[in-house]
């Protein structure tokens, strides 16, 4: 039975994840902040775990307890994922550091803490759970965009360095994906722009985030666990898997596009 730590469990995608997981057969620990979001998926065989990314020694006694109770791990799934939208010039310097520790620092320190019993074992995957985001820019959401552009370039170079011992090193690229995330960051991007140079262009895309969510233009969080649990049971994984509402058309379009024409298309869509 393999045994595989998701952070970010408590809710969307990692809670989808961890159930799919268990029912499959492995042995999942469910790592987030709130544990009691998690109770509910201790009857499909899940163990919740309190972790807080942010939190060296959180972090530590995490992989610990894991070790300790299951001596291997075979599966690490960074899906602890944190965004703050609003323009460049309104998001607070800590704030934007905040993104960087949750979605880069907080991931490397997780992977190098399992990659010795991985190496050891000759055995392992890592799933980074990164965005369309990463793969073009963000609206509004340069910082969030820039972490994950961050994750994509750590997760190819890390893939190169541990290929040689068994490990792999898989990108989730989610698109537009339903979770209470998408509210809260239009929520967070209106008081962002308020009363200041950002503020229409603010609301508009706030206003836009919520029609998306309410008419269900979005992913359900079940769809990406599908991909993730694909990703971990293929042989020959892909090293990336672009999934969800929006994201190959427009990671397409960008690709082809001049980038000044593919600007105009994001703005008015947005």
């Amino acid at each position: 039975m393999k045994v595989v730590l998701i952070t970010g469990a408590s809710s969307g995608i990692g809670f989808e994840t961890a159930k799919l997981l268990a029912q499959k057969g492995y042995k999942v620990y469910g790592a987030a902040r709130r544990v009691e979001a998690m109770k509910v998926l201790e009857k499909f065989g899940v163990t919740p775990i309190k972790l807080d990314v942010t939190n060296n020694d959180s972090i530590h006694n995490t992989i610990d307890t894991l070790i300790e109770k299951e001596h291997r791990i075979d599966v690490l799934i960074n899906n602890a994922g944190y965004g703050s939208f609003g323009a460049i010039e309104d998001v607070e310097e800590e704030e934007a550091k905040r993104q960087f520790e949750v979605n880069l620092f907080a991931v490397a320190k997780l992977i190098k803490l399992v990659l010795p019993y991985m190496r050891q074992q000759r055995y392992g995957k890592i799933i980074n759970i990164s965005s369309m985001s990463g793969k073009i820019p963000a609206y509004l959401g340069g910082w969030y965009s820039a972490t994950k552009y961050a994750l994509e370039g750590f997760s190819g170079s890390l893939r190169l360095e541990v290929s040689d011992f068994g490990i792999d090193v898989v990108l989730i690229e989610p698109g537009s994906v339903k979770t209470d995330w998408a509210i809260i960051s239009a929520d967070n991007l209106e008081r962002s722009a308020r009363g200041g140079a950002y503020e229409v262009t603010a609301t508009k895309i706030a206003q836009g985030l919520r029609k998306r969510y309410e008419k269900d233009m979005m992913s359900d969080p079940a769809v990406i666990a599908k991909y993730i649990v694909k990703s971990i049971e293929s042989k020959k994984s892909k090293a990336h898997y672009l999934v969800g509402f929006a994201a190959k058309p427009l990671v397409f379009l960008h690709a082809v596009l001049p980038t000044k024409i593919f600007d105009v298309l994001l703005k008015k869509f947005s």
